[in-house]
């Protein structure tokens, strides 16, 4: 364990800020967050350089949102080469077990130990380089990945905070609740709580409908103490960007060019505006509980 917490810590070292997104239950848009999450970090400098993890190992869905999916990674003396969903740019990185797929309908029948074998790898073979940010996409709960994460990640802990993604109703905030508990135990900071699917906007005049229920994130931020940093409704520009159409793999630049083209479309969306608000608090909170580097 020595060794590997050497190779982590190694690989880690030029990496200055690790946000891992968590979420109680899946369907609450954890992985969209966590896309939008990286888009907009990649976004707000032109010299930000960010990576996206996925460790969502049994449903992998980053590649397919930043409209990389079918890309190969390639192995290099240095470890694995993540994909650049920027292509050229070469500042927004990203890796997922989608990407090691033979067949991308392939499922993923993994026991603990082959999961937590996959993340190590993660943490200590891919040569992410210099990072401004690191954002973790994590499988809905609190489960082995979690746990194996933030062992692996030990070394780093200094530099780890999470946000916390529920949607407004009250299954989901319990489970959110869940989560803000494991967070607690394991002491990792919690830069705040997004509620996402927050009402919805309508796609011919903008105007924003709460089709299920509101507020309920809000409400459990401030009895919990956490910091609220914003909601996000239902938009069907968002959806039709994140679920785009698929890369054509028969074009060796075709990754690149619908990656490029993801970000492009994004920055257009309703959703895209919404967020930048949020990064803001995001940003304002890692210097509270991180040390400015």
């Amino acid at each position: 364990m020595a060794h590997l917490d050497t190779a982590v810590a190694r690989r880690l070292q030029s990496v200055k800020n690790i946000i891992i997104v968590l979420s109680g239950k899946g369907g609450v848009g954890k992985s969209s967050v966590s896309t939008q999450l990286a888009l907009n970090l990649h976004a707000s400098s032109p010299t930000a350089k960010v990576g996206i993890l996925d460790v969502d190992l049994t449903g992998p869905s980053i590649p397919r949102m930043l409209g990389v999916d079918g890309h190969g990674v390639h192995q290099s003396s240095d470890g694995w080469v993540p994909v650049y969903a920027d292509g050229s740019d070469a500042r927004l990185a990203c890796m997922s077990v989608g990407f090691l797929l033979k067949n991308k309908g392939d499922s993923v029948v993994w026991r603990g130990p082959k999961k937590n074998g996959m993340i190590r790898q993660f943490l200590s073979d891919v040569r992410w380089g210099d990072l401004d940010y690191l954002v973790i996409d994590t499988p809905p709960g609190t489960s082995d990945e979690h746990l194996s994460l933030l062992e692996h990640m030990a070394p780093v802990h200094a530099r780890l905070s999470a946000v916390i993604v529920t949607t407004p109703q009250a299954v989901a905030l319990m489970d959110a609740m869940k989560c803000l508990s494991f967070t607690r135990a394991v002491n990792l900071p919690i830069l705040g709580l997004i509620e996402n699917m927050s009402g919805y906007v309508c796609p011919c005049c903008g105007e924003i409908s709460n089709v299920f229920s509101t507020g309920g994130g809000e409400e459990m931020a401030r009895r919990e103490g956490l910091t609220f940093l914003g909601s996000l409704p239902v938009d069907t520009e968002l959806v039709t960007v994140l679920d785009a159409a698929e890369v054509d793999n028969s074009r060796q630049d075709g990754a690149e060019k619908k990656g490029a083209e993801v970000l492009q479309r994004y920055g257009r969306t309703s959703s895209a505006r919404l967020f930048r608000r949020i990064l803001e608090s995001v940003v304002e909170r890692l210097g509270e509980v991180q040390p400015v580097q």
